[in-house]
């Protein structure tokens, strides 16, 4: 495969050579490609939403750390209508945050914001969500990142992490790989997408394992933390300052 040739990898969405990106058409496609893509995505996403209820008072601030099209953000906007919520929405993907602002329209208290998180300060918040995106900073800004995030968190306030996880060895990692193709394959992606797919994401996608994270907010100042949903090689986990 040459540099600029393109390879399908479901859903209408086109990879130039071997580097995923979440701009180009990806924003369109999205929201039914990562449905299809991460197992109980949408529980997650109904999970995080009942779990603000916890978090959330009369002029709170809400961080989304990679929004994509804030589907996310819009719902948590819809379950809270308290008019001093503030929910901040950031991105690095311009075409992303396009899509957001065209999603999240009409409500004035979402704000939206081309950057990346550890390039730009946080306000004082009482949740801080990152669902499927620390995967995807580079390794060498990830501890740095969870600090920026304890420290911007009001006591008492919760980090919500959601990751594609290694798992704790080399048989368990075979086994997780496996399943998590059939499932894939379960949702009709074809095997020349599947392999597509994952030669995109070298370089791209660095999961650590669930050691690995719990190590990562523990240093970052996190005493409390629990898995609060778990499907093979995804987990979710729920911090508390």
């Amino acid at each position: 495969m040459t540099a600029g040739e393109k390879s399908a990898v479901g859903d209408e969405i086109t990879v130039a050579g071997r580097a995923w990106s979440f701009g180009g058409d990806v924003p369109r496609a999205f929201d039914q490609h990562v449905q299809k893509s991460v197992p109980l995505y949408a529980d997650g996403h109904q999970l995080i939403v009942r779990l603000s209820d916890f978090f959330l008072t009369r002029d709170s601030v809400v961080y989304d750390i990679g929004c994509s099209t804030g589907a996310l953000l819009r719902k948590l906007a819809e379950r809270h209508s308290e008019p001093s919520l503030r929910f901040i929405g950031l991105d690095r993907e311009a075409a992303m945050i396009e899509e957001a602002r065209r999603k999240c329209a009409g409500d004035s208290r979402i704000e939206l914001e081309i950057a990346e998180v550890h390039e730009v300060p946080l306000k004082k918040a009482d949740l801080i969500i990152s669902y499927y995106t620390m995967q995807f900073l580079h390794p060498k800004h990830r501890q740095t990142t969870f600090n920026q995030i304890f420290e911007s968190l009001n006591w008492g306030g919760a980090f919500l992490l959601f990751e594609k996880v290694r798992a704790p060895d080399a048989r368990f990692q075979d086994i997780v790989t496996q399943l998590y193709t059939e499932f894939k394959e379960d949702m009709g992606y074809s095997s020349d997408e599947i392999l597509a797919k994952s030669r995109s994401l070298k370089g791209v996608l660095e999961p650590f394992s669930t050691q690995g994270n719990l190590d990562l907010l523990q240093r970052a100042g996190f005493k409390d933390c629990m898995t609060i949903l778990k499907y093979l090689n995804f987990e979710g986990f729920l911090a508390i300052k």
